[in-house]
């Protein structure tokens, strides 16, 4: 990452007009997760158990599992709170260009082929159920990297508690094994353009916390990476080629990026300033609920979630939610750095 000529910086003063926002696709359930393929190609995470493929002329295909899909949850419940079904959440690419899938209502790690057929490659750790199986990340040796956000039941729970549960796993040529424990509320995890640090989102602790990655998957070193505690809950993340990190902040609804010197900058602010505060407000009591949450979302893309840039240059900009369905997509001033492929294992 070109971390020189910091006043140089493509996002110091940028914002993302809201005029010129398109939606892309139509009818989507709970676009959690969006994988971006060099056609044009869109995958986005769905509830009704599987993925949206949204071609490069936009059409639309839903892949879902050969037997029977689960039946969409009604009401916000059921849905939000209990998780019932399967919610595919974080997905990525394995080595053949068929989907991993962290199942946010299963609490399972998942392979799934363009086809629909599934099967599970993890639902247990060290004898233990996984917990809320939350993202899913494949390295350039092929290691498959997980995050669980807690083991609490509902998982709200975690929202009051505030429990420092989540942990990382990885999966490799050794198995499943927990590399790295006691973050609060463990959600998308990334790395560098070396792959030498794992930058790790934890949601209710309100920080990006990274970790030196060592030749053997051990993780150590861990800090914390920009402002101690960031203005809601991130969620999603991603890097832009100069080396600032772009952040989802889920329920208010703000995307905000960390510069390469720790400066926050606000790209895009659709909250509703009301809600906002009674819903950091009721956080800080240790009393946050689902109905303070359900109050609390903006309408571009309700609940927003992630962050992937696309597009032949890398600039398009698609953000995915839990509560949209479409995906909100912008320009970027800068590209992206290229998420791992199906194909670039080394």
């Amino acid at each position: 990452m070109n971390r020189s000529h910091v006043s140089n910086n493509p996002l110091k003063g940028w914002q993302v007009d809201r005029a010129a926002i398109r939606h892309v696709g139509h009818d989507l359930q709970r676009p959690e997760c969006v994988l971006a393929e060099r056609d044009g190609t869109l995958w986005a995470a769905d509830a009704r158990g599987g993925v949206m493929r949204i071609g490069s002329d936009r059409a639309q295909e839903l892949v879902t599992p050969r037997v029977a899909a689960e039946p969409s949850q009604e009401g916000f419940e059921a849905r939000y709170v209990d998780a019932q079904g399967s919610l595919p959440n974080g997905l990525a690419f394995d080595a053949h260009g068929d989907f991993l899938i962290a199942n946010w209502g299963t609490d399972a790690i998942e392979r799934m082929d363009r086809t629909g057929a599934l099967n599970t490659l993890h639902d247990r750790i060290d004898g233990e159920p996984l917990g809320k199986a939350n993202f899913v990340l494949r390295d350039r040796k092929g290691r498959i990297w997980f995050t669980v956000t807690t083991r609490q039941a509902p998982w709200t729970r975690q929202l009051q508690t505030k429990d420092h549960d989540g942990y990382i796993g990885l999966i490799d040529e050794g198995g499943c094994r927990m590399v790295a424990q006691g973050f609060c509320g463990t959600n998308e995890i990334r790395f560098d353009a070396d792959e030498d640090w794992l930058y790790v989102v934890e949601s209710t602790g309100r920080r990006i916390s990274r970790l030196r990655v060592g030749e053997n998957g051990a993780l150590t070193d861990r800090e914390v990476y920009g402002p101690g505690q960031l203005p809601g809950f991130p969620d999603g993340f991603a890097f832009d080629a100069f080396g600032n990190l772009w952040v989802t902040l889920i329920f208010s609804d703000e995307l905000v990026a960390i510069t390469p010197e720790g400066e926050l900058l606000t790209l895009l602010d659709d909250s509703t300033p009301d809600t906002k505060q009674r819903m950091l407000d009721a956080f800080d009591a240790g009393g946050l609920t689902p109905e303070i949450l359900a109050a609390t979302h903006g309408t571009l893309a309700p609940w927003m979630a992630s962050i992937t840039f696309g597009g032949p240059d890398l600039r398009t900009v698609y953000l995915g939610s839990l509560r949209g369905s479409t995906l909100p997509s912008f320009r970027s001033p800068v590209a992206g750095l290229p998420m791992v492929h199906w194909d670039e294992v080394r």
